[in-house]
């Protein structure tokens, strides 16, 4: 990035896997999957992009080498370009440690993620088998305009309801009914979407026919622990069920918590504990 002009100070813990690996075991964590910080396609042209994702790409393979049992990665795609992003996603599909996809929730105010020229990238995660993993980037979320960031409502509502936008138009523009097998990410526990589904089902069945019902759909996102009220998240497993929820973490940032502080405040079942502080992600994942 310094090269190309926008040189970053990183937290220690993003780029030393020393450093990484001791905040893990402090927590109780024992995988990280490695993303991409803030990515940062709205300032590059695709052609300097897709160098960058070939960096950090490579960078994650080389963690998972270095420390097998603690780090796998998801790629990341110069998304800019479909072609480009197609051609880096061939480049490293099957290489040790890669095990997800991770994308931005939208560009620049863009839905990029519902053009036509995008589709094949998400037919080949179907194909690999490769979740897709979101997270917003911060001033281009949903009237980023009106939320005051001096408050932080842009991360504690704009974040949120990024998701809440795309989980809801990945099923009204047909990609799930295409992609059956395709698994969804959701972080931010699926902003409001849990909350929200059975308007938006409401919504989508008065105007348009679903090839699959709604609530099947939903079968395909999983979503994160990061609710921070135990009462949210236990509607949040009554909602998608205890076999589509995962530990979420926000990786030492301004909205951390301790990783399974929350859901041991619920007194699951055990077995119901052990998927989604284990079973769960090792399954997405293919760890298993």
């Amino acid at each position: 990035m310094a090269e190309y002009g926008r040189d970053i100070k990183p937290d220690p813990r993003n780029y030393d896997l020393a450093a990484r690996i001791k905040y893990m075991d402090a927590h109780g964590v024992q995988i990280h999957v490695l993303t991409l910080n803030s990515p940062p396609w709205r300032f590059l042209e695709p052609r300097i992009g897709a160098r960058i994702a070939q960096v950090v790409n490579d960078a994650a393979i080389a963690a998972h080498k270095a420390y097998p049992d603690r780090f796998y990665g998801a790629v990341v795609m110069p998304i800019e370009n479909p072609g480009l992003a197609l051609k880096e996603l061939n480049r490293v599909a099957g290489q040790p440690g890669i095990r997800a996809v991770h994308l931005i929730t939208s560009h620049i105010g863009h839905d990029y993620l519902f053009e036509k020229d995008f589709e094949p990238i998400f037919a080949r995660c179907e194909e690999l088998g490769y979740p897709l993993l979101f997270h917003p980037v911060n001033e281009q979320v949903i009237g980023h305009d009106r939320l005051d960031p001096v408050t932080s409502i842009s991360n504690s509502i704009g974040y949120p309801m990024e998701h809440t936008t795309i989980a809801a138009k990945f099923i009204f523009y047909g990609i799930l009914d295409r992609h059956p097998k395709l698994q969804i990410m959701l972080s931010h526990a699926g902003g409001a979407f849990p909350y929200l589904a059975g308007r938006i089902d409401r919504g989508f069945t008065r105007g348009k026919v679903l090839k699959r019902p709604f609530r099947e759909q939903i079968r395909q996102f999983y979503f994160d622990t990061i609710t921070f009220y135990p009462e949210t998240l236990r509607f949040l497993i009554d909602f998608a069920g205890s076999d589509r929820v995962v530990i979420g973490t926000d990786n030492f940032q301004a909205m951390d918590v301790e990783p399974t502080w929350l859901v041991h405040q619920l007194k699951l079942p055990a077995a119901d504990l052990e998927r989604i502080v284990r079973g769960n992600a090792l399954r997405l994942l293919q760890l298993t």
